[in-house]
């Protein structure tokens, strides 16, 4: 027999839905960070025995965190249905810690952006520096093809490597931080999303987990 009746029942099928969707969108996260981490593009600029992988590490955070978004819904989906308060609770405390994390992450990411940016532009400006080497005049080769630009800070070297560019290309520096900017906001307004269903899901695990005990109370 169910512990809670009424207004309490409601809420025990609005968590258990609330979790399928916390399922969902763990599954959600999991995609993107595949994606990011695989995407052709970021593959061919970020891949490399000097590439930075401070992009990577953001991903890599995203990867882990769908991953363990999808375990946690499944147990709060058990949890719910089966009315424990052992579940429950413990639905909870994961939810403040991912919570915490992900605070944690989105920090991390909104004060090194910059830094993940000039990492990058460094990588490339470094590759043009030497035009006589073969590896690295192939990696601006990548990024002028990836990123539809050419040239960097430097006049003299942007024009003797970019004589046959078309006119009004973009500089390389200027264009990776355009491509970072547009990948790097794809985490953030997910991870803003991901937080705003969490603290609704930790509200539902608590008033839940109060009534199943209140109600053992009573019996």
């Amino acid at each position: 027999m169910s512990k809670v009746q009424g207004g309490m029942k409601c809420v025990k099928y609005l968590l258990f839905v609330f979790n399928f969707i916390f399922w969902l969108s763990g599954m959600l996260v999991l995609a993107v960070g595949l994606w990011l981490r695989f995407d052709p593009q970021t593959v061919e600029l970020l891949t490399g025995e000097e590439a930075p992988d401070s992009f990577f590490i953001a991903v890599y955070i995203l990867l882990g965190a769908g991953g363990l978004m999808m375990l946690v819904g499944f147990f709060g989906c058990f949890g719910a249905i089966r009315e424990s308060q052992c579940l429950l609770a413990s639905f909870f405390v994961c939810l403040v810690i991912i919570f915490g994390a992900e605070i944690a992450a989105g920090v991390f990411g909104f004060i090194n952006k910059d830094q993940i940016v000039e990492e990058v532009q460094k990588f490339y400006s470094s590759s043009i520096a030497d035009v006589s080497n073969t590896n690295s005049s192939a990696i601006a080769f990548v990024y002028h093809k990836t990123l539809n630009c050419c040239g960097g800070s430097d006049p003299e070297t942007s024009a003797a490597l970019c004589g046959d560019a078309a006119e009004g290309t973009p500089d390389c520096l200027t264009a990776i931080t355009d491509f970072l900017n547009e990948k790097l906001h794809v985490i953030g307004y997910i991870g803003i999303g991901v937080a705003g269903v969490m603290v609704i899901g930790m509200i539902f695990s608590m008033v839940l987990c109060c009534a199943i005990r209140n109600s053992r109370e009573v019996i």
